[in-house]
């Protein structure tokens, strides 16, 4: 029978690293690929109003939004509180509305302006006088498909 020795001379061999930068870089670069950035600030209230009948939109890159509703806390001060429309990120008023239609049409690709569709997310406090303003300001930019966030109905 052989002998074995178990006083140390034996040491640990050192951890090879030469791949990690390959494998960091694949990680960073599926982390960039699956993350969305909010594309707009909220600067208006919206709680979506409760509905049954409900349909998800089926390519949300034809699909620009309306943000109709109350200022935030923040822009009280300065925008008093009845109901505002918003733009991207700007306060808009419905007179605006035909020119923002015309610029998202413009930043599409020819085919598809045809199919945009545009979604107003208003919150369910809002007046519907103010809502069929809108309808008419995109009726007059030739804006015809419309289509209105809201939230299922929870019984």
């Amino acid at each position: 029978m052989g002998k074995f020795n178990k006083a140390g001379g034996r040491e640990m061999p050192e951890l090879n690293t030469s791949s990690l930068p390959d494998l960091v870089f694949a990680f960073l670069f599926f982390i960039m690929m699956v993350t969305t950035m909010r594309e707009v600030t909220l600067k208006v209230v919206f709680r979506a109003p409760q509905a049954t009948e409900l349909q998800k939109l089926e390519k949300k890159s034809l699909v620009t939004f309306l943000y109709v509703g109350e200022p935030t806390v923040e822009f009280r001060a300065k925008m008093g509180s009845e109901t505002r429309l918003q733009l991207n990120d700007q306060f808009a008023e419905i007179s605006e509305i035909q020119d923002y239609i015309a610029q998202e049409k413009s930043s599409m690709k020819e085919e598809d302006a045809p199919f945009m569709t545009v979604s107003i997310k208003a919150d369910r406090e809002t007046r519907m006088g103010v809502i069929s303003d809108v309808k008419q300001a995109l009726r007059e930019a030739y804006a015809l498909k419309i289509s209105y966030s809201a939230q299922t109905r929870v019984n």
